[in-house]
């Protein structure tokens, strides 16, 4: 069963990743070139319809993972060992990407326009900086911390 739950955690991982790694290093060139924010607005809104169910995969299977790991939550957090390590530290990025994505749905999104593009695009950097470092440490799992 574990396999089966891992593999739905790296598709998600795939399109949640991928997407933003478009986004940052194809769209969001274009867009601050061009000052054009209806691309941009057409890129999320086509990308939220599979972009949030592969997040909602991965915090799911990321969690049941983490528990099947380690069963008591109260170790989660303990960093007395490699696991504890690493479960924290996705818990703390996944943190990290709320944040950002709150603060980007309701502080910047609303107020979007060519003249707050630059504050979009930070956003945008920071959420793909976090869903790479998902990866990465995601990685070590299987390959440790040393």
């Amino acid at each position: 069963m574990f396999n089966y739950i891992l593999i739905a955690h790296l598709l998600g991982a795939t399109i949640w990743t991928g997407g933003h790694l478009v986004l940052s290093l194809s769209i969001l060139p274009k867009v601050l070139a061009t000052r054009n924010i209806d691309m941009l607005l057409q890129f999320e809104q086509q990308f939220e319809r599979v972009g949030m169910p592969a997040l909602a995969v991965q915090v799911l299977t990321g969690l049941w993972m983490a528990h099947n790991l380690l069963p008591d939550i109260s170790t989660w957090f303990s960093f007395d060992n490699d696991l504890s390590i690493l479960i924290s530290l996705k818990l703390s990025l996944l943190l990290a990407t709320i944040l950002v994505a709150l603060h980007a749905r309701f502080r910047v999104i609303p107020t979007l326009s060519a003249n707050t593009l630059n504050a979009f695009s930070i956003n945008i950097i920071l959420i793909t900086l976090l869903s790479v470092s998902f990866v990465i440490v995601g990685t070590l799992f299987r390959t440790g911390l040393s």
